[in-house]
């Protein structure tokens, strides 16, 4: 089937910013909004002849668009030295025609493996990748979609050893009924240890190649528990031996199992066909004023479809991708070597920056005013024209900011939570770049809604309908919201297209009968056509007085704010107000500590952090700035958190607090800090009057 043959997709020159959804004449119903497409571009299907139709394709895509078949593809910093660790200050590279030939390898030698019976026998031909972002995990999942394997990405975060996630890693392979996988070779001793619990695995591949000791003692140990051990090197080379003709696959075709990331329970699988994943590529490549070949940094989790979606559109586009080397620590040090000129982040991420550079507005003297003008003068023409440069202030100040993201990046994506408008605004501001969120989940490819290319008052909201989506919000009579809202329609948000899931692997169909997802958040919609999210039809609680909360979105709006790290909000309907446990930024945490004490405080000062998580002072400093900045974002009164617990310690995914895509366990947080949180609600009812008690 022929590719497409324009991508990126400029919009037209009529597109109408002030109308960015269509409303299909006929659609609307009692208790609904009628069905909203994008106004921009037709709605993309797989039964159009000019779009991808497989996951196969977009690679092809690629390598029609490269300049030369030397061009980068994948890259790393290499390690000069493991003791101590020391990497290299460039990026090596795997060049496409390289990575052309490696996939083939890979997929033959697969294949050849589940021929003769060394994997396979089973329902469907499932091959596991469990590892971090890297060259290899992609050139094996190329290889593997082309010669019609089923994928199923594990978290590289799970072991044996992560607290409140032990069974997940057995029950994922066991579900599926998995006989390889491929996977890093610290995971290896990870599968042979629970090899009895795991009983249809037969072969293990490791993506770096195993040192000869090493291998002959992983190799015995398999041996013993019926694994077979190989390397990628061996199983490229059986692949060359055995070449195979690339297969394409039906668009019906399951491509992978991808699991969500399991909030209130152990994940189930999406099951994601050839059609939706290659569909979801395609109608993210619309929209993309962005002429320049990507360049692109690769951190998201491969195991995570935002972050897999990410790199395929760079693939398409081809581009190149240079892996993040795995610390959080020296992420902005390998951003800065590689020099991206696209980063798709997420709010985590993004406020981290926000609040690094934000922190320029407090320096005293000459510098902070220079910054403040420069800030406030950027702002202004923003809001008022929509341009993101100036000829002055980036040459004096912005460029200098800029460099903190390598100083080439002009498109920032963000997804997986919101982020506030000021944030936004500052990045766009600053770093001079186009910031783009959208909105999504598994169950669709992340592909539901994103915001214009150039719209300057699209902060606040996750755009307009993608090329491929059709939208409609239904009433929720229960929480109040109804399409016939004013001055905005509100409902929950129903999505039908092709990028859409149809059923959890061995579980029952997940779409009504008119095909529509249901997708449990509420939104509402504007005088443009964009959709803003407000609420969860689930996991919300009502509080005493009968307000109902929707506590994931106040944790949102909170994250925001200067000098948190993480925050966990607590309602009880027995109680008037919200309560929570905050992590504390520690640089914003020093220095709010050493005002209130007269001396330095130092980030890296446990002790001294700790001290300060128990003191009056600090703690009614720190609730005037939480209540500051809820009053700033829009929250209500019974929104506001009246009282919180400090504490140091993360929430993780080793201590059970955290999901592999590092999303808040609700039930498990809860649990852990139940004495804490307990212990709020038995002091006096707060008292607007009155400085809150820790």
């Amino acid at each position: 089937m022929p590719i497409p043959k324009h991508i990126p997709v400029r919009y037209p020159k009529d597109a109408d910013y002030a109308n960015q959804a269509y409303e299909v004449p006929g659609t609307k119903k009692p208790g609904q909004t009628g069905t909203l497409t994008s106004s921009a571009f037709p709605l993309i299907t797989l039964d159009l002849p000019d779009t991808f139709h497989n996951t196969v394709e977009f690679f092809e895509s690629g390598l029609q668009r490269i300049p030369s078949p030397k061009h980068p593809l994948f890259g790393r910093r290499p390690v000069l030295s493991k003791s101590p660790l020391k990497r290299a200050n460039y990026y090596e590279w795997i060049d496409w025609e390289t990575v052309d030939l490696r996939r083939r390898y890979a997929g033959s030698g697969i294949r050849k493996l589940f021929d003769d019976g060394s994997a396979g026998g089973r329902e469907l031909d499932v091959v596991g990748l469990y590892s971090g972002n890297c060259p290899e995990w992609q050139i094996m999942d190329l290889g593997l979609q082309a010669y019609g394997f089923v994928t199923v990405s594990l978290y590289d975060t799970l072991g044996p050893d992560t607290a409140g996630t032990s069974s997940i890693l057995p029950c994922s392979i066991n579900h599926v009924e998995m006989t390889l996988c491929a996977l890093s070779p610290q995971h290896i001793p990870t599968l042979l240890k629970m090899a009895s619990k795991i009983p249809t695995l037969k072969v293990l591949v490791s993506l770096d190649t195993i040192p000869g000791e090493e291998k002959k003692i992983l190799s015995a140990w398999g041996q013993s528990v019926g694994i077979k051990v190989l390397d990628l090197e061996e199983v490229e080379q059986i692949g060359k031996v055995n070449l195979k003709a690339i297969s394409y696959p039906d668009k019906n075709d399951i491509s992978t199992i991808c699991y969500t990331s399991g909030t209130t329970g152990v994940p189930k699988g999406v099951v994601m066909t050839h059609g939706m994943v290659a569909n979801s590529i395609h109608s993210h490549t619309f929209g993309m004023e962005q002429d320049d070949i990507p360049i692109s940094i690769g951190f998201l989790p491969l195991a995570h479809c935002y972050g897999r979606m990410c790199e395929a559109v760079v693939i398409a586009r081809g581009g190149s991708i240079g892996y993040w080397s795995g610390d959080p620590v020296i992420l902005l040090e390998d951003i800065q070597i590689l020099k991206p000129n696209v980063f798709n982040a997420v709010p985590r991420v993004l406020n981290r920056v926000v609040q690094a550079g934000m922190a320029a507005t407090k320096l005293p003297g000459l510098k902070g005013a220079l910054f403040r003008r420069a800030l406030q003068t950027k702002t202004e023409r923003f809001h008022a024209t929509g341009e993101l440069t100036h000829p002055v202030w980036d040459r004096l100040v912005f460029n200098k900011v800029r460099a903190a993201l390598g100083g080439n990046v002009g498109f920032i994506s963000s997804g997986s939570a919101p982020m506030s408008k000021n944030a936004i605004n500052f990045i766009k501001v600053a770093f001079c770049v186009q910031y783009l969120e959208g909105y999504g989940s598994t169950e669709n490819n992340g592909t539901v809604t994103r915001q214009w290319w150039g719209d300057k008052s699209a902060a606040g909201t996750v755009g307009a309908p993608q090329p491929d989506a059709e939208i409609k919000l239904v009433d929720v009579p229960a929480m109040g919201y109804t399409s016939e809202d004013r001055p905005y329609p509100r409902g929950e948000i129903c999505v039908r297209g092709d990028m859409c899931f149809r059923e959890y692997y061995k579980g029952t169909a997940a779409i009504d009968d008119e095909g529509w997802q249901h997708t449990g958040d509420v939104a509402h919609i504007d005088e443009c056509g964009r959709f803003s999210i407000i609420d969860r039809v689930k996991n919300i609680m009502k509080l005493s007085q009968g307000e109902y909360v929707a506590v994931e979105r106040v944790e949102a709006l909170y994250s925001g704010c200067p000098g948190i790290l993480q925050i966990y909000v607590h309602g009880d309907s027995l109680q008037s107000y919200l309560i929570a446990i905050v992590v504390p930024d520690p640089v914003t945490f020093a220095e709010l500590a050493g005002k209130v004490w007269g001396k330095q405080v130092l980030p890296t000062d446990t002790e001294a952090l700790q001290k300060a998580t128990k003191d009056q002072d600090i703690y009614n400093k720190f609730m005037g700035i939480l209540n500051k900045h809820g009053k700033t974002t829009g929250l209500q009164g019974f929104e506001m958190i009246k009282r919180i617990y400090l504490t140091n310690e993360l929430l993780t995914i080793d201590n059970g607090c955290l999901t592999p895509t590092l999303k808040i366990k609700r039930k498990e947080t809860y649990n852990k800090f139940k004495d804490e949180l307990d212990g709020l609600y038995t002091l006096p009812e707060p008292s607007s009057s009155k400085p809150a008690k820790l």
